[in-house]
């Protein structure tokens, strides 16, 4: 079995395949959605912060990757998705179009982006620590986490003073490597409660098929089904991705081939970390 992984949302606006036809066509409607083609780069929608502008290039870069690794390795038989990645993910499995998939990644983001207009948020980065001692710190400073990614590998989210104040704790407890991510809201954590009913409001506008490939939500790794992706597209944003449990799962029901569907390789790399603790 193979399975497409759907990353979260780029770190950078790099690396674009600006030659290739299919991006560009991908890219021009991206632009006609949102105003924002990432082969013009940020001035093309200076109305849009910095992290909608991201999640936008990595919906077209996942759009554009499937189209790939369709044509390399035909059908996944499974899809996977990490955060933001949700998106082109529904779009791959049949459930949405793409057109669809780069409006709900714009209304979206920009809904969460209101959150950063009334308070500074960040994420944390934090590797090295164990769960249990990452969870008394974040309690300890009134953060969440975010991102369970691998035995040693978490994401951080809150108010950026928190998010600092908890980083700090956390690389004085023995984790060895530390960073610190302006963003636009806290998001996968119950702070994103705030803008729930706008959420919902939006999700509740579109219609969604029944996937044609399976697709594992990163909650509960359980098989998505089109009654209940509207209420899986918010209750994702209010609670923690599991990256470590689905590729366990994933794994478990003999998946033997990964496949990364989006800008960079981050999915690869926490799944041979957890590999290499088997």
């Amino acid at each position: 079995m193979n399975c497409f992984m759907f990353p979260g949302q780029p770190m950078a606006l790099d690396n674009l395949p600006a030659d290739v036809p299919v991006f560009r066509e991908l890219c021009l409607r991206c632009q006609v959605v949102s105003g924002f083609n990432p082969l013009d780069g940020v001035p093309s929608a200076l109305h849009l912060t910095e992290s909608v502008r991201m999640q936008l290039f990595g919906t077209a870069m996942s759009l554009y990757r499937t189209e790939v690794l369709l044509r390399q390795h035909g059908q996944p038989d499974i899809i996977a998705e990490h955060s933001m990645g949700i998106y082109p993910a529904l779009s791959a499995c049949g459930s949405i179009d793409s057109t669809t998939a780069f409006e709900l990644t714009l209304r979206i983001g920009v809904t969460l982006a209101s959150m950063g207009a009334e308070r500074e948020y960040a994420l944390g980065s934090v590797i090295g620590l164990a769960r249990d001692v990452l969870e008394i710190i974040a309690t300890h400073h009134d953060v969440h986490i975010a991102n369970f990614n691998t035995s040693r590998h978490f994401l951080l989210a809150g108010p950026r003073e928190k998010v600092c104040a908890a980083a700090l704790e956390a690389e004085a407890a023995g984790a060895y490597s530390v960073g610190i991510f302006p963003c636009d809201a806290p998001l996968h954590t119950p702070l994103v409660g705030h803008v729930a009913d706008e959420l919902h409001s939006i999700v509740a506008e579109y219609t969604f098929c029944e996937p044609r490939i399976t697709l594992i939500d990163h909650l509960e790794q359980r098989r998505l089904t089109a009654p209940g992706i509207p209420l899986f597209l918010v209750n994702e944003l209010c609670r923690p991705v599991y990256w470590d449990k689905t590729y366990g799962v994933l794994r478990s029901e003999g998946v033997k081939s990964f496949y990364e569907a989006g800008a960079g390789s981050a999915l690869a790399k926490f799944n041979r970390w957890i590999d290499s603790e088997l």
